[in-house]
């Protein structure tokens, strides 16, 4: 279930989106370098000549800095490798798609792709990310949800739904999701961090 700050929409504004048809490549790409990096809110997926420009919230931006801090934590605790990517325009032209994570990361030796991508779910519509990512080729994909964190991995050309993560399989979804949820609530991020960083060593 949503928490309470997450439905005030006079407290997080609501997002905007705007889907275009017919779009060419060579116009996806003028309004990249036009964009450059002056408007970090907006986020531009591409999917076989549709184009869909999205604004991001408040609650959006909150939601996807907490996961990413807590994972980054995370991995710190555990010794894992993890290369944050951040936000960075990932496009293959041969696949016609192109887009910007809320959050990813690469796992492993750098490649083009990320290994791992985060999205965050507010608002409903648009292009199916999953279908841009499979002609990426990102390993895996996580979406949160109400409160939840749900993985999909690439088999294939598709992605499967699964309970774990297979590229970072011991770690608690739920818990990491239950200190996201918490966060939303509080506006400590620096102690939330902490906290979480706690829970893992006493484990």
């Amino acid at each position: 279930m949503a928490t309470a700050m997450e439905t005030s929409s006079s407290m997080w504004p609501p997002e905007g989106r705007v889907v275009l048809r017919g779009v060419s490549w060579a116009r996806y790409e003028a309004l990249l370098a036009a964009l450059g990096d002056d408007y970090p809110s907006l986020r531009l997926t591409y999917l076989k000549g549709t184009l869909e420009i999205m604004t991001t919230s408040r609650l959006h931006e909150r939601i996807k800095k907490l996961l990413a801090r807590l994972l980054e934590m995370w991995a710190v605790e555990r010794g894992r490798t993890l290369e944050g990517e951040g936000s960075a325009t990932f496009r293959k032209r041969e696949a016609e798609r192109g887009l910007e994570p809320d959050e990813c990361y690469m796992l492993g030796p750098d490649r083009d792709f990320p290994d791992l991508a985060i999205e965050v779910v507010h608002t409903h519509g648009g292009i199916d990310k999953l279908d841009v990512y499979a002609g990426l080729g990102v390993r895996e994909v996580w979406f949160w949800e109400d409160g939840a964190i749900a993985v999909y991995a690439l088999v294939g050309e598709r992605y499967e739904r699964h309970s774990t993560s297979a590229l970072l399989p011991d770690l608690d979804l739920a818990q990491l999701a239950s200190f996201v949820s918490r966060g939303l609530g509080e506006r400590d991020q620096t102690a939330l961090v902490r906290a979480y960083r706690d829970a893992l060593r006493s484990e």
